[in-house]
């Protein structure tokens, strides 16, 4: 069975939203080499609606080892609102995502990474499809910004499996349901 593995860039008040915005500062190699390796596990990249269109409008004119696993990798696009996806190997799945994602983690195949996405991820987390949660906690606190947990996530217990500080400062936690 396959496994669905969310990756997050968080600040130490739980914000997610909009990384690009302030994650940079911290990033380094040991960052992208564990960032890289999530994804080398990895055989598709789940993607909600909104995530996918940010990705799509830059990583397809990007060069490197990123730029090249994200546009080779297959996609799944999890949206209801987008008529097609066009990104090199992308699909739309287009019905209940839960209801699909639960067929998908049954067939052949190796891990799906989601990343960012954070609305589909919440909602994997609610219907228990999470299987393992990478936490990259940065040390900045943004005051206000869209968090990963909130009311509607419920109590979910999860087990810390490895963690490791990077120089920057970032903790990198890696996580399974308890």
């Amino acid at each position: 069975m396959r496994k669905i593995v969310a990756g997050l860039f968080v600040s130490l008040d739980g914000v997610v939203e909009s990384p690009e915005t302030w994650h940079f500062p911290y990033m380094n190699e040991e960052m992208g080499a564990a960032v890289m390796a999530i994804q080398a596990e990895a055989d598709t990249l789940l993607l909600g609606r909104a995530t996918y269109e940010s990705f799509a409008a830059v990583w397809p004119h990007q060069t490197g080892e990123m730029a090249d696993q994200l546009n080779g990798i297959p996609k799944l696009v999890a949206s209801t609102t987008l008529q097609k996806a066009e990104w090199n190997n992308s699909t739309l799945i287009s019905g209940d995502a839960i209801d699909e994602l639960k067929r998908i983690k049954q067939l052949p195949g190796r891990n799906i990474s989601i990343t960012g996405s954070i609305t589909l991820t919440r909602a994997l987390l609610r219907a228990s499809l999470v299987d393992e949660l990478h936490l990259m906690v940065h040390p900045i606190v943004l005051g206000t910004g869209t968090r990963l947990f909130d009311e509607s996530t419920g109590r979910l217990p999860f087990k810390l499996v490895d963690s490791t500080t990077f120089k920057s400062g970032v903790l990198n936690l890696h996580y399974r349901p308890a």
